[in-house]
Order: C-alpha cells, then structure tokens, then sequence
C-alpha cells in the first residue's frame, strides 16, 4: 500500500500596508485567517494581527535574510502555511527581497501578496493629490541628489526626523528653491497621524520633533492639501474615547469612533452570567415550543443570546419561534435577533427604549390574540417599567431573569487615572448600569471630559450620579449616539468652545 503523501505547505509573503488595518487587502486576511505559523515583523500594527486565528503561532522574524528564509521553508516543508508578514509591501523592502530569493532557490512554494504602499497611502491620507506621475526616494541610504532634484511631479521620501536637514540642504543645493512647499507626516494612516506643513528652507526646524518612520512630500501638491485634508479634520480628530464595554461587546462603537478619528478605550464595568437558577429559563423555553406566548420581547442582545443558548442547549433552531411574535426595544437588539434569522415584528421608530416599545405595542385583544401571554427575558437588575406598561395593556407577562449582571473588576490604575484627571475627551454610556458601575469601579469622569447617554434612563441615572450629561442622541442606538457626539464637537468647536482638530501646522520658530 502506497504511504500517504504528505500535504505540502506554502510560504506567503504578506504585505500589511502602512497602518491602517482597513487598507488590508481581502487576499492578506483571508490567509491571515488560514496561517499556522505568522513570522512578523515589529513594525506591523497589532491591529493587522487581530486577523490571524488564536490558534497561529505568532513569532518575530528573527537573524539575517538568510536565517529567515531557512525558518520560513523548514515550516512549509513541514506540511504549514506560513505567512512571512511584513509593513507596507514586501518587494520595496531590501532586506525581504533577499528573503523571497533565499526561498525561491529553494522547492517550497511560495506566494507574494502586495500591500498598499505607504509612499501612496501616506500622502493620500494627508490630503496631497500626487497626480500621475511621482518619484519616491528612501533617504536614510545613498541617494542621488541631483538626479531626484531633476525628477517631474512631487517627491516622495521616507526618512525619520534625523536625515531632514540634509535633504532639504541636497535639494536645495540640486536647484529646488529654498520656498517649495513640503508636507511631513508621522503615524500615517492611522489615528495619531499628524502631518506638519512646512517649507524646504524649514524643514529640520518645523518637523524635527517628530518620531519614527516619516513620509515628506515635497513639491507643490504639498501646499495644496488643505482642500483634500480629509483624515485629520474629522470631528473627533485625535479623541481618546473611553467606552464602558468589552471589547467584544464594543466593535461597532468603536469602528464608530474610528470613523470620526477617535479611538476608543473599552472598560469592562459588567459581567455577564448565567442566572443563578436555571429552572425558569428552562420553563420558558418549554413555553415557547408548546405555544404559551403570543410574544417575546427581547430588550438587550445579551437576552438574545441567553435564549438561543438555551435553544442550542435543549437541540433547537430557529423553528421554535414559530407562531411567536418578537418586539425588540431597538435596532441593535434586533440586528442580533436577524443575525439568526428571525425578523423581528416590532421595533420601535420612535424612542428605541422601554417607553418608545410600550408606546407602539398593541393592547391585548380577545379576539385577535388566541393568546395573552408575553415572555419577557431580561437582566436580573431590570427595572419593572416595561412589564408594568405590558400588564396595563391587558397582557400576563412571564418575567424572566435571562442573565445576571455582576460588577467587573476595576480597570488598571493608569486608566482610572486617566478617567479622574480628564486624560479622556469624551465617554459613551450605553446603559444606566454602565454609569453605575464605572463610577463604581474607576470614579467620576473628570468635568472636562463630555458625557454622552445612549437614552433618557441612561442620561437620569448620569445626572443621578452627579455628571452632566452633554450629549444624548434623537434615537437611542450606538451609531446614532457617535454620530450625536461628533456633531456636538463639531458645533462646539465652530462655536470656540474647542480647539480646532490637531492641527497640521505648528509656529515656525524665528
């Protein structure tokens, strides 16, 4: 009998890009989605790794071109995907070229998967238009001066703060005037980027101070990008937003924020877990599959989840919400029910919140309800309100305790520092428990910092506890509650009330 032949593996340069994980290309996640062993450079943003499974080893690339490469085929050889992973795009990088040559002299097949280039990106993200033709120079090595002087269309070097003064000395002395406009950007594409406007006769005065790796565009597209600046004049431009969720529970707010140019701080303030007695979920269950309720009203994706676990638990599907009604209390509760399948019945379109359901649900009728009980699972802390609403309106309720929310651990020391002396501009509560409970493990927000509530019970209990509320948006959803505070700084900040997002420009030294 012929042994089985063993699967053979590949090696897979990838390209991250210069930052931004949203400028990952679909081909580099879905092999960071598949890898088995991801070597990766430091440059490469933990951001882009979130993308490798938590099964991938991930491991620095370690020694000369050669030793790499002998570690990347060795793992191949082996049966393995390996991702050689790698900031910006590997074939710009010397040192990576020679590893793709060491393996190319080699049997194991390989991939090469370009990232977007941060001599494009970098620019595009600070608003400087390149047009059709560019020349990019890397100016911490040998550089032709005269040659790059002599080029058509803006220059583009990579350089750190170091190497500024003698470029701009070489180009000057090649013919380029002392007056050519030039843009310096560190951090690009991402949300600390800063881009300082200058000239070539101060440059090393103006932009000296920055760190790290700098893209410095030079020429007259770089005095035109005021216009095009679109990354660094977002509303919450450089905002460190502090959200009182878990990670997991906070993905959307938190590419939200991004999208205004905020990042957010997620602080877990509330555990969830099982109810302490199991009997009456269980009951309930049972309830829905025998037709015991006419309804289920869902106030939270937490009692979303509880109920499909219980379902999964006993065997179930989708199928046992036959002949049920569903009423989500908003529009994020419902996304979660749709996310199984189900389309919700009722959701509010006024006040997406206990009131706005109760306003909008229909009283019970003896005629067209054969019915008249709903199922109400919910966090054991919740108020009466909505099963009071439901009774008046002709309804028995079954009020079921879904899940039970148990104060978290308080954050690190740094954070609640942070929280107490304002190093946060703004914070995000999505619930009346989320103000409970991180004042109670972490203390008041600072005053300078503003408060948003996801809804009026949220912004009460705010106000209860001391804090001003400044923004509470028109419907009580996470995206609309960003988008109320962007708007808020914006007006502020037309107003005079805060300064202008970082600005690109400092105060030339005389």
């Amino acid at each position: 009998m012929t042994p089985a032949r063993k699967t053979t593996g590949r090696v897979a340069f990838v390209g991250s890009g210069p930052g931004d994980a949203g400028l990952l290309t679909v081909r580099a996640q879905e092999l960071l989605a598949k890898a088995e062993v991801v070597v990766t450079d430091p440059d490469v943003p933990a951001s882009v790794l979130t993308f490798a499974t938590a099964e991938a080893e991930v491991r620095p690339a370690v020694g000369e071109p050669a030793e790499v490469a002998k570690d990347l085929t060795t793992e191949a050889k082996a049966g393995r995907l390996v991702l050689r992973l790698v900031a910006g795009d590997p074939l710009t990088q010397p040192a990576v070229v020679a590893e793709v040559q060491a393996v190319a002299r080699t049997s194991a097949v390989f991939d090469v998967v370009p990232g977007v280039s941060p001599g494009a990106a970098v620019p595009a993200y600070a608003g400087v238009a390149l047009g059709g033709t560019h020349t990019e120079a890397d100016v911490r090595g040998e550089v032709d001066w005269g040659a790059l002087a002599a080029t058509p269309g803006p220059l583009v070097l990579h350089a750190t703060s170091s190497h500024l003064a003698e470029a701009a000395s070489a180009l000057m002395e090649k013919g380029l005037a002392g007056t050519t406009t030039v843009a310096v950007t560190c951090n690009g594409t991402i949300n600390t980027q800063r881009t300082v406007d200058s000239t070539l006769a101060s440059l090393a005065q103006d932009a000296g101070e920055l760190v790290g790796p700098l893209v410095v565009t030079v020429g007259p597209a770089a005095g035109a990008r005021s216009k095009l600046s679109w990354w660094e004049s977002r509303a919450l431009y450089g905002w460190k937003v502090l959200v009182p969720r878990t990670k997991e529970q906070a993905g959307e707010m938190a590419e939200r924020l991004r999208g205004h140019g905020a990042t957010s701080h997620e602080v877990p303030t509330i555990s969830v877990e099982p109810p302490r007695s199991p009997a009456q979920m269980e009951r309930s269950v049972k309830g829905l599959v025998d037709g015991r309720y006419q309804w289920i009203v869902f106030t939270s994706t937490n009692a979303v989840r509880a109920v499909w676990e219980k379902f999964e638990e006993f065997g179930l599907d989708a199928r046992a919400f036959s002949g049920v009604k569903i009423a989500c209390v908003g529009e994020s509760t419902a996304a979660k029910v749709r996310s199984f399948g189900i389309i919700p019945e009722l959701v509010p379109t006024g006040q997406q919140s206990s009131e706005g359901l109760l306003a909008e649900f229909p009283p019970y009728d003896d005629v067209l309800d054969p019915v008249n009980r709903v199922l109400l699972p919910r966090a054991d802390i919740a108020t009466e309100t909505l099963s009071a609403g439901l009774v008046e309106r002709g309804w028995e309720v079954d009020d079921v305790t879904a899940y039970r929310t148990v104060r978290a651990a308080p954050p690190p020391a740094e954070t609640r520092e942070m929280i107490k002396t304002g190093g946060f501009d703004a914070v995000c509560f999505t619930s009346s428990s989320t103000v409970r409970n991180l004042v109670g493990i972490a203390g008041k927000p600072h005053t300078r910092t503003l408060v948003a509530c996801i809804g009026p019970k949220t912004a009460e209990t705010a106000v209860e506890f001391g804090l001003r509320v400044d923004v509470q948006p028109e419907k009580a959803d996470v995206p609309n509650l960003v988008d109320a505070l962007a708007e808020h700084a914006a007006r502020l900040r037309a107003e005079g009330a805060l300064p202008p997002p970082r600005k690109a420009k400092r105060a030339r030294r005389s």
